[in-house]
């Protein structure tokens, strides 16, 4: 892994203080590659409106286009959806989407943070760029959602969130329309659940309302 804290992954002044009161009891991150879109879309229409943490989302997506990503999600999905900016602070019941050619963290304060760094896994968002740092934020209080996608992205970031105690679900072979991410992470032996893409939003739930692991 790249350092991303040199000048990248830095909260805002204002946000330094009292960052154990502000942070959100846990925070969802999951990503996506190819056939993300449809995944995406059925996994976060199926949460409820009252849903108990944020939500980060990152799909991978050509650099070269403003993405319509936000836009088409919050057709179909009853949370407030939004593309992530720089130095916001995430709240419960949102749901806040990577931008295409700029890495995504989150900080313990539960504040956003883009970075130009360097792509990893020949990608830019990354999600293990994202998964690193909501495990090293939140440690047992992040959970990461492996969908649908080609290559082998996220697979370094589960292991973190898995070392620091957090949650990680992936979607199943059978519903994934390329298994490459999910299957590269399972293979780490790290994953605390492989589920069909219907029973992912339930274990959502479940989790952020104190269920399960």
């Amino acid at each position: 892994m790249p350092n991303l804290h040199e000048g990248t992954f830095v909260s805002p002044p204002e946000a330094e203080s009292s960052v154990a009161s502000q942070a959100p009891a846990r925070v969802v991150a999951i990503a996506a590659s190819a056939g993300g879109l449809a995944a995406l879309t059925h996994v976060l229409s199926s949460l409820p409106a009252d849903f108990a943490a944020p939500i980060v989302v990152l799909q991978h997506l050509t650099p070269d286009h403003r993405s319509f990503m936000a836009e088409i999600l919050s057709r179909s999905v009853s949370l407030a959806v939004e593309p992530a900016r720089h130095g916001e602070r995430i709240t419960a019941g949102r749901i806040y989407v990577a931008p295409p050619g700029r890495h995504l963290l989150v900080g313990a304060d539960g504040v956003l943070a883009l970075s130009d760094t360097e792509r990893v896994q020949f990608v830019r968002p990354a999600a293990d760029v994202l998964f690193h740092s909501l495990a090293e934020s939140l440690g047992p209080r992040a959970v990461a959602v492996v969908l649908t996608g080609t290559g082998k992205d996220g697979a370094d970031g589960v292991r973190e969130i898995h070392r620091r105690g957090g949650t990680v679900i992936v979607q199943d072979e059978a519903s994934s329309q390329f298994f490459g991410m999910p299957d590269a992470s399972i293979k780490t032996g790290m994953v605390d659940r492989v589920l069909p893409l219907d029973e992912i939003a339930p274990a959502l739930v479940a989790l952020t309302r104190g269920g399960e692991r």
